[in-house]
């Protein structure tokens, strides 16, 4: 079970990490972003959570929400899980989490 856990916090915070490297080459890159490789290569990891969170979100929120909604969620899952992994090791031990 630690184990599934270490992995989806793994996977919140590469994908937390590309979120806010996108958003911070799109302030840099500007209108031209679309073309640019590195923009190219982080929008496509964050595609499924992106869509992920437009499936779940409702018709209101803009598209260019979506990555703000994707973000929040992640966030709050890497926080769950963390809470969660503390929780175990405080149940099992400190010494078995390591």
């Amino acid at each position: 079970m630690l184990t599934v856990l270490t992995l989806v916090k793994l996977v919140a915070e590469i994908a937390l990490m590309a979120l806010l490297g996108r958003w911070v080459l799109g302030l840099l890159a500007g209108a031209k972003r679309e073309q640019n490789l590195f923009w190219q290569v982080l929008d496509m990891m964050v595609r499924p959570f992106t869509w992920t969170a437009r499936r779940l979100s409702p018709k209101v929120v803009l598209d260019r929400h979506v990555p703000l909604v994707a973000f929040l969620l992640l966030a709050f899952t890497w926080i769950v899980v963390t809470l969660w992994r503390i929780q175990i090791c405080l149940q099992i031990g400190v010494a078995q989490c390591r």
